[in-house]
């Protein structure tokens, strides 16, 4: 019997690379259109939780395995935005710098079925203090443009981080460990 197609949701070029490392390929990515906008007094880990459900949900497609993921910096309680402009990416990193964060990156698979899956990355990240030339050099390059937090831990920022403690992986957009939990757990087969 052929397995299902697996459809990622999510607009990530990053997610697709780490999917790759499994060795799986997606038979199709299909961006999730849903609001990303926090609700009130809304936590962390419940948000990043909630946001990868709502991606799976917008993306249901009958037959098939559905992948969704949302990745959420936060200091504290705090949820730092996806930064749109540079004085986002300025305040995310004046609020990052010389401090520790976590990353908080939800996992959902909607099986065939239609049952879905979940689960949490939580990964401790420590930046080193940043001089103002660091972080005007990191405005400067754009890297950080729609990234949670205002940075990418694959790119330029890796040189911030001081001490990083969970899943590298979970931080770039997909805890690979979990997602090959979550597939072998609804019989898809990971290496």
């Amino acid at each position: 019997m052929a397995l299902p197609p697996l459809v990622l949701a999510s607009s990530s070029p990053r997610r697709l690379m780490l999917l790759g490392q499994l060795g799986i390929t997606p038979a199709r990515v299909v961006s999730p259109d849903i609001d990303e906008t926090p609700l009130r007094d809304e936590l962390p880990r419940p948000y990043a939780q909630r946001m990868a459900r709502a991606k799976a949900a917008a993306v249901s497609e009958p037959g098939c395995f559905v992948l969704a993921g949302d990745t959420v910096v936060a200091v504290g309680r705090r949820i730092l935005p996806k930064a749109e402009t540079e004085k986002e990416a300025r305040s995310c990193l004046a609020l990052l710098s010389g401090r520790r964060h976590r990353v908080l990156t939800g996992i959902a698979l909607t099986a065939p079925d239609g049952q879905t899956r979940e689960r949490l990355s939580e990964t401790i990240v420590t930046f080193n203090r940043l001089t103002p030339q660091q972080t005007e050099a990191y405005v400067a390059s754009g890297e950080w443009h729609g990234k949670a937090g205002g940075y990418a831990i694959n790119g330029l920022a890796a040189s911030f981080v001081r001490f990083l403690s969970g899943s590298y992986s979970g931080v770039v957009g997909l805890p690979l460990f979990e997602t090959a939990q979550l597939l072998r757990g609804c019989g898809w087969p990971v290496p």
